[in-house]
């Protein structure tokens, strides 16, 4: 039997049918939001054109994680019940996020269906079911694409491999370095994975170096970008020709700080609404990410319009390791261990992996006393951040002086 080659008839619809059911189902969005006093506060009006929803005001996660502290877990802003949910996650922010039952709630089987996924694929799952939705994003959408999965989590390199080899892994999913990592300790004990054909990489940058070493192993690699407030945003197709915006999914691009639409072209913040999310309605979420709107068509036959990609970050958080890291997080290093100076935290790439120092400034010369408080800052990031990084004391003043938090130095390529 011939594998049809989009997911269903939504990928091909014109783009006059495309916003005109996107319109409905944003006024349906609305309305049922509005049973929400809190989010009522939001919405006044309807939307007759999809150019109206610049006229609702942004919801960043910034403001969403402040909410939920003041309203826990949902900052009140949930229209069903706590009952009717699936799953309830928490991520690192904190913040809490949330599934329904509805089928391909997070709408990941397009992404994995336009990667080639299917019916035969043995798929090792390796990211975390743990706390965070990332495992079950993922495990959902291959079940329903037919494939049998291996639930591997993120860690123990030594028995991914030797699963990998066992049961003749065919597809991997998880954030591309860790792939990187699984395939060097193969070369390193001499282990052939013939099976292994495709990868779904997200929760991190695909750098160039890392996709070539793929492609020189054979692995057709695809990309697609969601977060856990949102689900699927965009994939990647056959083609490679930017990623394609999910069907259940209202992208704008906007000035940022402002909130202002931008041309097709022009790099802005992504601003999503999800269509699909009746649970608690995400209308015009601000993700602090950059991209652009591509011209055109993708090559594939898919038509709804396409970003360039992740492009970097409107503000200074930025993605390690798949956690994202915000400057709040090194604020309340710094709280907890009582330091009032100055600090940064570097974010850079060495031998094809990512680490962070961060850098604190201090008047202390003493060498036990400067190695102490780096292992409390260390400790402190592991805690905090839930990542391994190192710290370094610097002399007082020694910091530039130009706002910065996090300085990401690493080279994503064109």
């Amino acid at each position: 039997m011939t594998k049809n080659i989009f997911f269903d008839d939504l990928e091909t619809r014109s783009k006059d049918q495309r916003n005109f059911d996107h319109l409905n189902k944003i006024n349906k969005l609305i309305q049922q939001a509005r049973n929400n006093k809190n989010q009522s506060l939001r919405l006044d009006g309807k939307i007759n054109d999809l150019s109206d929803l610049s006229s609702i005001p942004l919801l960043r996660k910034s403001e969403l994680i402040d909410m939920q502290s003041k309203n826990l877990p949902f900052a009140k802003l949930n229209v069903s019940e706590i009952k009717n949910f699936a799953h309830i996650y928490r991520s690192p922010g904190p913040i809490y996020d949330l599934d329904g039952h509805s089928k391909n709630w997070w709408r990941f089987a397009r992404a994995l269906h336009a990667a080639g996924f299917g019916y035969g694929d043995i798929v090792q799952n390796c990211f975390s079911y743990h706390f965070t939705p990332a495992g079950a994003m993922f495990e959902e959408a291959a079940k329903i694409l037919k494939c049998t999965v291996f639930p591997a989590g993120g860690d123990n390199t030594d028995l991914q491999l030797e699963v990998m080899q066992t049961i003749g892994t065919t597809a991997y999913v998880g954030v591309p370095d860790f792939l990187k990592i699984i395939l060097e300790k193969a070369d390193e004990m001499h282990v052939l994975l013939p099976n292994l054909k495709k990868a779904m990489v997200t929760g991190g940058p695909l750098f160039p170096s890392v996709a070539n070493n793929f492609k020189e192993r054979n692995i057709q690699t695809f990309q697609c970008y969601g977060t856990a407030d949102l689900g699927l945003v965009a994939y990647e197709a056959a083609g490679n020709d930017g990623m394609i915006i999910d069907e259940d999914v209202i992208l704008e691009i906007v000035k940022p700080g402002t909130g202002k639409p931008l041309q097709d072209g022009e790099v802005g913040e992504v601003i999503v609404t999800v269509l699909n999310n009746f649970e608690l309605p995400i209308i015009r979420f601000a993700t602090g990410d950059l991209s652009a709107i591509l011209e055109g068509e993708s090559s594939t036959g898919r038509t709804n319009k396409r970003i360039k990609g992740w492009m970097g970050r409107a503000d200074q958080t930025t993605k390690v390791k798949g956690m994202f890291v915000q400057p709040s997080q090194i604020n309340q290093i710094l709280e907890n261990l009582k330091i009032n100076n100055n600090a940064r935290m570097i974010v850079s790439r060495q031998n094809d992996r990512d680490e962070i120092l961060l850098k604190v400034e201090s008047n202390l010369s003493n060498s036990s006393e400067v190695e102490a408080i780096q292992n409390k800052v260390s400790e402190e990031i592991k805690n905090i951040i839930n990542l391994r990084g190192t710290s370094e004391i610097v002399p007082i003043n020694s910091l530039p002086n130009d706002g910065k938090v996090i300085d990401d130095i690493r080279d994503f390529g064109e």
